[in-house]
């Protein structure tokens, strides 16, 4: 198994943390779709957003998805990047899709916690919590429509990189 598997699920599902430590655990190269893009363009997501508004963030942000695709690559996406029909079926055609599905409160309080820094503007204008309940009622049939798998991503990120691990392994094999 060499393809390329794609993390994708809301802001703080963990798909940077446990895509690194997936690609490590597999050997694979780990690559995170806005980072890519943050570094080919020199600009933060927030300023992207602001100078080319969220239409034009999403077209970098398919652009980025198809460049950064390779055999035995982790790509860990933007929580976006389902909302483009043509990116849901280019990484269900090339590679296995995991969606990391979290409730609402637990990925509150994980982005509460730890706030990125240059964090991608908000959305909605609303209190984080409320944001992530009106973002995944929105995406969450987007995601289990690209998905393969779907894995619990509130748990420890050992427990769920060895979740992913066992999903990943051909039938022949377990």
């Amino acid at each position: 198994m060499t393809q390329t598997i794609f993390m994708v699920g809301a802001r703080g599902a963990g798909k940077t943390t446990i895509g690194s430590a997936l690609a490590q655990a597999l050997g694979y190269q780990f690559i995170d779709t806005d980072l890519f893009m943050q570094q080919t363009v020199q600009m933060s997501v927030a300023e992207i957003v602001a100078q080319e508004g969220w239409q034009g963030f999403r077209r970098r942000e398919t652009v980025a998805l198809q460049a950064v695709t390779a055999p035995s690559t982790v790509v860990a996406t933007g929580g976006g990047a389902i909302l483009a029909e043509e990116n849901r079926h280019f990484m269900r055609e090339h590679g296995t899709v995991i969606y990391l599905r979290a409730p609402a409160s637990i990925l509150a309080q994980r982005l509460e916690e730890v706030p990125e820094e240059g964090q991608r503007p908000t959305l909605t204008g609303r209190p984080i919590a409320e944001e992530i309940m009106e973002v995944l009622t929105t995406r969450e049939a987007l995601y289990q429509n690209a998905a393969h798998h779907v894995i619990d991503g509130s748990a420890n990120p050992q427990q769920v990189v060895e979740q992913i691990l066992a999903v990943l392994q051909p039938a022949a094999v377990k």
